[in-house]
């Protein structure tokens, strides 16, 4: 039976998670081109339940039957436009009993017509008659709604989205279109959305297939700049693009999932995958996707005045660091990993003080970056602050923790003497060597801001009082390469809303942007102290990764050139120092300080874009 909750409330509550390519699975599990695929619903039924089931232990919460051409048009070919009622009703049936009640159930149809045909006075009575007598079987099978697929005549479109609605149903209606923008028929994104915003036969609004992820983005803007109705996105996996000169293959699950995330980001209601994606991209996108904020449901933090009487610690009061931003003196910071081991504290500790004899203010220590284990981060900032005298600047993400065993770990660096938070929502587990593990995000960054702004008014997550109140200072992270950058400077307030005291970036090769983000932000008068990361590329595949794989960053074309411009290692190690140098120089007198990471461990390329 359908889901008590139909699939439009469920995507207007949050964003769902679709299936990925049905053709293409079909084809690779031994099935040839020239069979008819609709009617393998029939003849072989245990592949497409297998596929479907594929497809709901990856994490989709709604999978697409495998009725795409399921019409008496197209079924005609194969004389089998008598059979197109029983074929989608059998689909529809099998469909439902592997989703059961926690999956919702579409009933894919796509055009009648080539986008070479024209939809006239001459069939389109045959055309509408095929197009009703599907939606009425899939209905009938019990379907939650009928996606309209990979339509390029926006009249075909139209015409079946007025019968499916007619029929009954909620009706997706979906197009593709090329990374212009532009169908298989000439029509722009724009016109095409426009119609499908007008029309009341439609309800939720489509793109699939036609370019990859990254193809898709612009298309996608212009939709959801034309309409206020529910918007869905599912690409091709990927094809090759042109990244620094060399023709990249971006279709792995990975890249499928990090544009799952900014779809999410920019505000689509689902996503989901078409040709060329299989059940390891939705499996990858869902783990990623149902960790966002906006998509889980996370424990709300209720802000908690302090007491009457009762006195916070003030920032210049709270650490050293707190001190030097307080009084706006610059601060320089260099980022170190923990170790992977226990044995290699010893080695850590020697570059730690490196820096340290260097005059560096404070060590940054990030907690599993890219979701990868290593020695505890918090048990690395002790030592450091024990053994070499330095202050750390502790990440605490909210991917790995409850919200009550992230309360205990910030009372726990308070009574250790650690003093400095910087607080993030995390990578999504896919990110790293652990594709299995869950994410917790109990919070996001906003939500453990608050917590631990409370703590430091003398109240816990629970509203009770504690005595004495922590005294940490609070940072956030800030992107100002963000996509959707009116999202990312609504998060940025509310960071400060919540109690977050300074913020600290991610790598910045992109100044101009980094300045845009300054001046947008410095407009208010909720502002604080923003620290810069700087990261010295180490060679034109370092600066590959960082600008295609590292989520929140992105490598200007011309700093990609002039990596690739390098020859042999020690030069593309000076050229990443210099294009650091040149980054700290244009915006030394715009923000707070740097925090300058040391590539591979190599102290000397940090301290050399430190050096004044």
């Amino acid at each position: 039976m359908p889901k008590a909750v139909n699939i439009l409330e469920a995507m207007l509550d949050a964003p769902l998670v679709f299936d990925g390519a049905m053709g293409a699975v079909i084809y690779e599990r031994g099935v040839f081109i020239n069979v008819c695929y609709d009617e393998l619903n029939l003849r072989n039924p245990a592949l497409i339940r297998q596929i479907y089931e594929d497809y709901v232990d990856a994490g989709a919460d709604a999978i697409t039957l495998n009725t795409f051409g399921a019409n008496a048009v197209k079924l005609r070919p194969y004389n089998l436009a008598d059979r197109a009622a029983e074929i989608n009703l059998t689909a529809a049936a099998m469909g439902r009993q592997v989703a059961g009640e926690a999956v919702y159930v579409l009933g894919s149809v796509g055009p009648c017509l080539a986008p070479e045909d024209v939809l006239g006075e001459a069939n389109c009575r045959e055309v509408r008659a095929a197009f009703a007598e599907q939606a009425s079987a899939l209905l009938a099978g019990g379907v939650d709604a009928i996606i309209l697929e990979t339509f390029a005549d926006a009249g075909q479109l139209q015409l079946a989205a007025s019968e499916a609605k007619a029929a009954g149903a909620i009706v997706i209606a979906s197009f593709a279109v090329s990374e212009e923008g532009r169908t298989a028929t000439g029509a722009g994104a724009e016109h095409v959305a426009a119609l499908l915003d007008a029309d009341a036969n439609v309800d939720v609004i489509g793109l699939n297939c036609g370019a990859g992820p990254a193809g898709l983005m612009e298309p996608l803007r212009t939709v959801l700049s034309r309409t206020s109705k529910p918007v869905v996105v599912m690409p091709n996996a990927g094809g090759p693009r042109e990244v620094g000169g060399r023709k990249l293959y971006l279709n792995s699950p990975e890249y499928f999932t990090e544009y799952a995330k900014r779809y999410i980001e920019m505000g689509v209601r689902g996503v989901g995958g078409c040709c060329g994606t299989r059940p390891e991209h939705i499996r990858m996108a869902a783990r990623a996707v149902k960790g966002l904020s906006g998509v889980k449901k996370h424990v709300e933090i209720r802000e908690v005045k302090p007491a009457e009487g009762a006195r916070a610690v003030p920032l210049a009061e709270k650490s050293a660091l707190g001190a030097k931003l307080a009084a706006g003196e610059r601060v320089t910071s260099v980022e170190f990993l923990a170790p992977r081991t226990g044995a290699g504290m010893a080695k850590l500790l020697e570059k730690v003080r490196q820096v340290k004899d260097a005059g560096v203010d404070v060590i940054n220590m990030p907690d599993g970056p890219r979701a990868c284990a290593r020695v505890s981060p918090m048990i690395t900032a002790i030592e450091i602050e024990r053994q070499a005298g330095i202050e750390v600047i502790l990440h605490y993400c909210c991917r790995d923790r409850n919200l009550i065993g992230m309360q205990s770990d910030v009372l726990g660096a308070q009574a250790a003497g650690l003093r400095n938070l910087l607080i993030i929502t995390g990578d999504p587990p896919k990110l790293g060597n652990y594709p299995d593990a869950t994410g917790v995000f109990d919070v996001d960054a906003i939500g453990l801001t608050r917590l631990v702004a409370n703590l430091n008014h003398g109240y816990d997550a629970a509203g009770e009082p504690i005595d004495p109140p922590t005294s940490l200072t609070i940072g956030v992270g800030a992107n100002p390469v963000a996509l959707e950058m009116e999202r990312e400077v609504e998060r940025y307030f509310r960071k400060i809303d919540a109690g977050a005291e300074y913020a600290i970036t991610q790598p910045v090769f992109d100044t101009d942007a980094l300045l845009r983000f300054l001046d947008r932000v410095e407009k208010h008068e909720r502002t604080i102290p923003v620290i810069a990361g700087i990261f010295p590329l180490v060679s034109y595949k370092n600066a590959e990764f960082m600008n295609t794989a590292v989520p929140g960053v992105v490598v200007p074309d011309a700093v990609l050139r002039r990596m690739a411009e390098c020859r042999g290692k020690e030069e593309a190690r000076a050229a990443g120092v210099e294009i650091a140098r040149e980054a700290v120089a244009r915006i030394a007198d715009r923000v707070a300080g740097v925090q300058a990471s040391a590539p591979l461990g190599i102290v000397e390329m940090a301290l050399a874009v430190l050096a004044r």
